[in-house]
C-alpha cells in the first residue's frame, strides 16, 4: 500500500514548524552557561584544579647547570620532587603499555599497529621521540630507571626544547633536524611550570607523522586558538590547558582512547568536580542547558542518547590545519636517481604547503572542516593486534573497531573520524605485520625501500611466525572527537538531523528520529490531529461568531 501523502506532508508541516520554534528558542540568549563571554585578555593558561608552585626556579643552584644531557637535568628535578619518579612511571606516558580490563588485550603504542606509520615497535630509535623519556632505542631501554624521565617536555616554558631521535637511522630521514639551533638545557631547566597545551601538543598534535595527521581534532591550531575554534582552550575565552579537564593526580591523567567513558553518569558528583575522569558531564553536570524553554528541555533529554560532542562540534580539523584521511602505502618506495622524494600537493587552510607523497610513506589525502561519521558507542575500542589473525582475502579490516547500540545504556551517538589506509599484511598467515622502518642497518625501508626485507626483520626480531609472502589490505580506524568545542551558537540545530534529507545522523540505525524517519501509521496519525486541530479551531470560531453577544461558551 502506498504512503499517505496528505499525511506525510502535514506531519513534515507540523514538524517544520516545530523545528522553527525550537531553533528560536535555542537561538534566543539564556544566561550565557555553558559558553562564558569571552576576556579581553589571555592570560596565562587555566591548569584546572592545579596551581603553580612560589619557587623561583632561576635561583637553584642545581639547575645552574651545565647540563651535558636531559638526564642530567632529570637528576636535578628529582633531588627536590622525590617521589615524582615513581609516581610518573605509573602513568601510560611512560609504560606505553595497557591492558584492557574489559577484553584482556594488550595494547598501548609499545605493541599496538595503527594505520598510519603502522608500528612504533621496532622502531623505538624513531618513534620513541614521543616518549617521556630519554633513551628508548629497543627492548633494552630501563623503564625502571627513573633518571630517564625526561621532564622537559612536559615542563619547560621557553619554547625552544624538542626532542631527538635515539638513533641515527638512514640519511632519507635524518634531514629532518639540519638546521636546528643547539638546546639550552640551563634556560629550559629553570623555565619549568605546568604544562601548557604546547608542551602536550608536542607528541598530541603531531602523532601518525605530521601536524593533525592522525586526530583531526588536535593540531597546532590550538596552540594560540581563537575562542571561535575551541570554547574551552581560546587565549580570548577560558584559556584552558590541557591539564585543565585532563586532570592530574600524583603524574596520571584523566582520559584514555582505550576506555573512553562514552556516557557519564555520575556528573560533577559530590563533593566538587570529580578528578578521575575527562568528560563534559564531569564540569557541565547530567542536565547541561538551564531549563528556560521546552527547548532546553528537550536538549537536556537528548543527554541520555547524544553525546555533548555530536552537537557542540559539528565539523573537526579546522582552524586552517587539514588532517589526514587516506593514506596509500603501495606507492611507497618510489625514487629519482635512487635516491627518495617528495611531493608537496595541498594547500591548508593556513596557506601551509602538505606532502601529498613521501617516497618512506606513499600518497597521502587531506581534508579540512570535516563532518564526522556519527554512529553508537559504548567507549569500548576494539583493536587487531599483531596476534589477530583474519581471513587473507578479506577485502578490509578494521584496526580499531567500537560497539555500542541503541538497546546497551552505556552507548550513545558519537562523532568520529573514519581513516582509511591500505598497508602491508601477512597474506600467507592472515596478520598485521611489524615493518623494520628506523634504523642503520640494511633492512629499515627509510633507507633501502624493500618493504620484504623491512617485514622480514620487524617479525623475526619478535620472534613472530611470517609467511615470507606479504599483501597489503584495505584498514579502518576510528577516532571518537572531542576537542575543537564551537561556541553554542555554531552548535548543530534541530534541523541539521531531524530533517528528510542530508540528515546529519542518516546513517545511524536502531533508533526513530522524528523528521528523518517515516512511518504509515505515525503519518495516518499526524493527518487526523492536523485535521482535528483546524476542525477544532473552525467549530469554536463558528459558535463564536454566530452565537449572540454575551452568550456564555
Amino acid at each position: 500500500m502506498r504512503p499517505n501523502p496528505l499525511g506525510r506532508s502535514f506531519t513534515a508541516g507540523v514538524l517544520a514548524v516545530s523545528l522553527s520554534l525550537f531553533g528560536q528558542l535555542i537561538s534566543a540568549e539564556p544566561s550565557g552557561w555553558p559558553t562564558p563571554p569571552a576576556s579581553e585578555t589571555s592570560g596565562p593558561q587555566i591548569s584546572g584544579p592545579l596551581r603553580g608552585g612560589t619557587a623561583d626556579h632561576t635561583k637553584f643552584e642545581a639547575l645552574k647547570g651545565p647540563f651535558a644531557n636531559g638526564s642530567e637535568v632529570t637528576q636535578a628535578c628529582l633531588g627536590c620532587h622525590t617521589e615524582t619518579g615513581e609516581h610518573f612511571m605509573r602513568n601510560i606516558h611512560w609504560t606505553w603499555s595497557y591492558t584492557d580490563p574489559n577484553t584482556g588485550q594488550q595494547l598501548g603504542k609499545r605493541y599496538l599497529i595503527n594505520n598510519f606509520c603502522t608500528n612504533s615497535r621496532g622502531n623505538e630509535g624513531m618513534c620513541a621521540q614521543c616518549h617521556a623519556g630519554y633513551g628508548w632505542k629497543d627492548e633494552t631501554f630501563d623503564f625502571t630507571d627513573e633518571t630517564k624521565i625526561d621532564c622537559l617536555v612536559c615542563h619547560e616554558t621557553t619554547g625552544t626544547y624538542y626532542k631527538t631521535p635515539n638513533s641515527e637511522g638512514h640519511a632519507a630521514c635524518s634531514v629532518m633536524l639540519e638546521g636546528k639551533p643547539p638546546i639550552d638545557l640551563v634556560a629550559a631547566a629553570q623555565s619549568v611550570d605546568l604544562p601548557e597545551r604546547a608542551n602536550c601538543g608536542t607528541c598530541h598534535f603531531n602523532g601518525g607523522g605530521g601536524d593533525n595527521v592522525k586526530h583531526g581534532d588536535l593540531s597546532t591550531a590550538l596552540i594560540k586558538p581563537p575562542r571561535s575554534l575551541d570554547v574551552h582552550m581560546g587565549v580570548d575565552g577560558l584559556n584552558f590547558a590541557c591539564s585543565a579537564c585532563h586532570v592530574t593526580n600524583q603524574h596520571v591523567w584523566a582520559g584514555s582512547r582505550y576506555n573512553v567513558v562514552s556516557k557519564d553518569t555520575e556528573g560533577t558528583g559530590l563533593p566538587g568536580q570529580r578528578s578521575d575522569v575527562a568528560t563534559c558531564e564531569s564540569c557541565h553536570g547530567l542536565a547541561p542547558h538551564p531549563v528556560d524553554s521546552i527547548a532546553a528541555f528537550k536538549l537536556n533529554d537528548h543527554v541520555q542518547s547524544i553525546a555533548c560532542q555530536t552537537c557542540h562540534i559539528p565539523e573537526f580539523a579546522r582552524g586552517g590545519v587539514a588532517t589526514v584521511v587516506d593514506w596509500d602505502w603501495r606507492t611507497a618506495g618510489k625514487t629519482r636517481n635512487g635516491e627518495g622524494y617528495h611531493e608537496e600537493g595541498y594547500i591548508q587552510g593556513n596557506g601551509d604547503h602538505r606532502y601529498t607523497y613521501k617516497s618512506i610513506k606513499g600518497n597521502f589525502t587531506y581534508d579540512e572542516n570535516v563532518v564526522p561519521e556519527y554512529d553508537w558507542f559504548d567507549g569500548q575500542m576494539r583493536y587487531t593486534t599483531i596476534d589477530t589473525r583474519f581471513d587473507p582475502n578479506a577485502e578490509s579490516i578494521e584496526i580499531n573497531g567500537f560497539t555500542g547500540s541503541r538497546e546497551d545504556e552505556r552507548s550513545r551517538i558519537w562523532p568520529f573520524k573514519r581513516m582509511h589506509t591500505w598497508q602491508p599484511y601477512d597474506k600467507g598467515n592472515g596478520t598485521l605485520v611489524y615493518t623494520h622502518l628506523w634504523g642503520e642497518d640494511e633492512a629499515a625501508y627509510w633507507g633501502n625501500y624493500d618493504m620484504g626485507a623491512a617485514i622480514e626483520k620487524g617479525m623475526a626480531d619478535f620472534g613472530l611466525d611470517y609467511s615470507g609472502e606479504y599483501g597489503f589490505i584495505e584498514t579502518l580506524s576510528w577516532w571518537p572527537i572531542t576537542h575543537m568545542v564551537a561556541p553554542k551558537e555554531q552548535a548543530l540545530a534541530c534541523g541539521d538531523c531531524h530533517t528528510p534529507k542530508d540528515s546529519r545522523l542518516a546513517e545511524v540505525k536502531g533508533v526513530y528520529l522524528p523528521g528523518r524517519d517515516r512511518n504509515r501509521w505515525i503519518d495516518i496519525l499526524g493527518t487526523f490531529l492536523v485535521f482535528g486541530i483546524f476542525g477544532g479551531i473552525l467549530i469554536h470560531g463558528g459558535i463564536r461568531f454566530f452565537s449572540p453577544k454575551g452568550d456564555q461558551h
